[in-house]
């Protein structure tokens, strides 16, 4: 069991490591969070499957989306773009019916309609996504407080995505997309997966 530290969004678990409040809650959390979170991501697919998930988790916890991962997956081809592009109406019936993933028939056409987009850009989507990392060093937030859930930078890709056809795309799922993928790194000071006490660099 894990216990706070210090009232600043940190908990020191039985391992001795300060972590993050929020991913030393579940065991799914800390995985995550000691793993994934904050740690550069490259790659279409991979940034494509990152993309849905985060649109399936509106209105959910992340914690569910992270359970049903591996059903996820194995529903939509492993997230890779130009398989779920060619999905129809078939597909759809048959993701509607499976209790296995979050059947939301408006996020499931989001997502057959995003990877449709993502296939007809020009330089890939790793390189627009990647394109919206601050470029600037920036302070690494001392408490759960001073991390924002809007940012100029997701807001600008949020605009971009949905100028190209985008669909559940807004800045607040932007700005968590750049969270998990490490465009920017939220870790709290102190916390053990942090880069360094005070500062941090922009994007990769």
């Amino acid at each position: 069991m894990s216990v706070e530290a210090a009232g600043n969004g940190l908990s020191v678990d039985i391992d001795g490591r300060a972590r993050c409040r929020w991913g030393a809650s579940a065991a799914e959390y800390i995985d995550y969070h000691d793993t994934e979170w904050g740690v550069p991501l490259h790659g279409d697919d991979a940034l494509f499957e990152r993309l849905c998930l985060e649109a399936f988790q509106s209105g959910l916890s992340w914690l569910t989306i992270l359970r049903k991962r591996p059903a996820f997956r194995r529903a939509f081809d492993d997230f890779r773009i130009e398989r779920v592009a060619d999905f129809d109406d078939s597909d759809v019936a048959r993701l509607l019916a499976d209790a296995s993933i979050v059947r939301n028939r408006a996020k499931i056409e989001a997502c057959i309609h995003n990877a449709r987009a993502a296939a007809d850009l020009d330089h890939g989507l790793d390189a627009l996504l990647w394109s919206f990392a601050p470029t600037k060093g920036r302070s690494r937030p001392a408490t759960i407080q001073d991390i924002v859930a809007i940012t100029p930078e997701s807001t600008a890709m949020a605009k971009a995505l949905k100028d190209r056809g985008f669909r559940f795309v807004g800045p607040t799922t932007a700005h968590a997309l750049m969270q998990a993928c490490g465009m920017v790194d939220d870790h709290l000071v102190g916390c053990w997966r942090a880069a360094g006490p005070d500062r941090m660099p922009g994007g990769a």
